[in-house]
């Protein structure tokens, strides 16, 4: 796998547009995608998205983890399937949380992390 600090920007943005393809297959819904990179070290995007119950949000997650394993991409880390209410995906530079509605509103992640600039991705459905 490649270090982060070797991404250039436009194959950051091709990773998360990876994930929001991903995501929108599985009708993810409230997509933000966050350059994380002046903020943290051991990220540099986190995409956040909903799914509407605990069966959506392992779909939305289990088709992420799907997409870059077809690129033999394998995710260093998934936690929270079990549950299926926040389940975060670790692909190194890409952190993807796929989340319940009351749990996404819960823990605010956008306003926590609101110093960190919206992230302009491809439109996933082209």
């Amino acid at each position: 796998m490649q270090k982060i600090q070797d991404r250039t920007d436009e194959e950051r943005i091709a990773r998360a547009t990876r994930v929001a393809r991903a995501a929108f297959e599985m009708k993810a819904e409230r997509l933000v995608a966050l350059d994380v990179r002046a903020l943290t070290s051991y990220a540099d995007t986190f995409v956040l998205m909903t799914g509407g119950s605990d069966r959506h949000v392992r779909a939305i997650a289990d088709s992420i983890v799907e997409a870059f394993k077809a690129q033999g991409d394998k995710p260093l880390g998934v936690e929270g399937h079990d549950e299926g209410r926040w389940i975060l995906i670790d692909l190194g530079d890409v952190i993807a949380h796929v989340f319940q509605s009351d749990v996404r509103d819960e823990y605010d992640l956008e306003r926590l992390w609101s110093d960190a600039p919206p992230l302009e991705i491809a439109d996933p459905a082209a």
